[in-house]
């Protein structure tokens, strides 16, 4: 495997804000003392994701609180953190098992590993949140991707944030759950009430422009959620806001390719949102075994080997549309 692209976005020093005021290392938490929603950024999730961790210490540094309700930051791996190599980033992607595929009570209470435990010490904050934006990046170079569960709240809250381009319509992850989908998150609509919740993919993990886009989806979310009104977040996020998005696009996930072996390899570099014409086109090679798309226009999502392995998705199929068109 080729040593990919640079990493060029530097480690950022969180130690002044590693302890939290919470009595929860690496969660900070502000209460207005106004009625509103209980709105939470999570970052740090992958401890080689580095941009939400850039966008969390300039919302601490520029002193951010919220005018209604109450606003919950968190860094959340930190013992993957701790071992973050730029020569070797994704070695530190989790400390023990992923911990962004942990969040139902029965694995969180096992406790029999770190992220595990680090679930349990983050859960009241993640099931007293109404809204949540969890920032993540990428194993590759490719253009951020908005995901939002397949609840039409989700993909409306998208709509109104009108950034970034690309919006993936996906229901989860099957080898676990995510936080993004943890408790009431992962309710129908009917039955959620006022809950949203959004898992930004920045872009490349070590690419610079990943912390911009991170900043702004920090500034966008937390004007949508009413936390703080436009001009405050502009007055103390200033250069945060990118342009808004010339349009949408909806990728709805109609299946994806699991690894049978780390000998997968694709068919060509693809880097994400590639359009296959026609059903039927080898995009790949699972241990001798021809990958094909399974359907016309089918766009490719996140495809990677960099985490190759039996059981690990190494790529997504979606459909295609404006996302104007109409409902999921």
């Amino acid at each position: 495997m080729n040593a990919g692209p640079a990493f060029d976005l530097p480690v950022p020093d969180i130690g002044a804000w590693r302890a939290g005021n919470t009595g929860t290392e690496g969660v900070w938490q502000f209460d207005s003392g106004r009625p509103g929603r209980c709105v939470m950024i999570s970052a740090l999730v992958h401890g080689n994701e580095l941009c939400g961790a850039w966008a969390l210490k300039g919302l601490l540094e520029a002193g951010l609180r919220p005018e209604r309700g109450r606003l919950t930051l968190a860094l959340c791996n930190l013992d993957a953190f701790d071992r973050f190599d730029p020569a070797d980033h994704d070695a530190s992607r989790f400390a023990e098992e992923d911990l962004n595929r942990q969040w139902i009570d029965a694995r969180i209470d096992a406790a029999d590993s770190s992220e595990r435990r680090r679930a349990a010490a983050l859960r009241p904050f993640v099931a007293c949140a109404d809204w949540l934006l969890d920032i993540h990046s990428m194993h590759e170079p490719s253009a951020p991707l908005l995901l939002t569960g397949t609840q039409a709240r989700n993909l409306q809250l998208a709509r109104a944030m009108r950034s970034p381009e690309h919006v993936v319509i996906d229901a989860g992850h099957q080898d676990g759950v995510r936080m993004r989908d943890y408790g009431r998150f992962g309710l129908a609509d009917e039955q959620a009430g006022d809950t949203r919740s959004l898992l930004i993919e920045c872009g490349f993990h070590g690419a610079l422009a990943s912390r911009a886009v991170a900043q702004d989806q920090c500034l966008r979310f937390l004007e949508q959620s009413g936390a703080l009104d436009a001009q405050a977040l502009a007055r103390q996020l200033p250069g945060w806001r990118l342009a808004d998005a010339p349009h949408q696009w909806a990728l709805e996930v109609t299946g994806r390719v699991v690894a049978r072996s780390n000998a997968f390899r694709f068919a060509a570099p693809y880097t994400g949102l590639e359009q296959i014409a026609k059903a039927g086109s080898v995009i790949g090679d699972d241990a001798g075994t021809p990958v094909t798309t399974p359907h016309d226009d089918c766009v490719l999502v996140m495809p990677s080997t960099r985490q190759a392995r039996a059981g690990v998705t190494v790529v997504r199929y979606a459909t295609r549309r404006r996302l104007q068109d109409g409902p999921s």
